[in-house]
């Protein structure tokens, strides 16, 4: 158990039927009335975010889950096949429990957050950037560079991108997962 003044931002609660993270909050002090808190919930088994708010003090249960180091295996009909990084133990799961499967590739290393409890897996989560090759794209045209000038390429693993008309074939670069935005070219020094 909880009282709001022990949210912070990532504290998981099982609260409504449902295993809810805090993703923010806000303790408000009126001029006149009680206290509250204003949060900002995650559902983490559907994505779902809740605005809620809790009267100062009140008492929450809260739920244990922990952040697994897993690597990625393969993908087949029932779904994605991680492996633990330590213990070698394989799990399956579905692709809407993934923040960016567009972006897994063999052997990409990921964070599951699993309800410790139960053993359930929850949340697949990639690194907030990650390294890909330009596998194809089209080339620059000469003079078609107005200010902020961006085109498609399609990486390593599939996925389709908008990046700079500089960027070529063969092209080391990084991409935001959250976004799906280009993050900038890494040099091969």
């Amino acid at each position: 158990m909880a009282t709001t003044a022990d949210f912070k931002n990532g504290l998981c609660l099982d609260y409504n039927n449902g295993l809810w993270q805090i993703v923010e909050f806000q303790h408000v002090k009126p001029g006149k009335g009680p206290a509250f808190v204003r949060t900002k919930l995650k559902n983490l088994r559907d994505g779902r975010v809740l605005e809620n708010t809790f009267t100062a003090g009140v008492r929450v249960e809260t739920a244990r889950v922990e952040r697994r180091p897993y690597q990625f295996l393969f993908k087949d009909d029932m779904g994605y096949t991680f492996m633990h990084n330590e213990t070698f133990e394989q799990i399956t799961i579905e692709e809407r429990q993934i923040n960016a499967p567009q972006f897994l590739k063999d052997g990409s290393n990921v964070e599951i957050t699993v309800h410790a409890e139960t053993e359930t897996p929850l949340v697949c989560e990639l690194p907030a950037f990650i390294e890909a090759v330009v596998t194809y794209t089209e080339p620059a045209v000469k003079g078609n560079t107005s200010t902020n000038a961006m085109k498609e390429a399609t990486i390593d693993c599939g996925a389709t991108v908008k990046v700079p008309l500089f960027i070529e074939i063969g092209e080391r670069i990084k991409v935001d997962t959250r976004t799906s935005e280009y993050g900038g070219r890494i040099s091969d020094k």
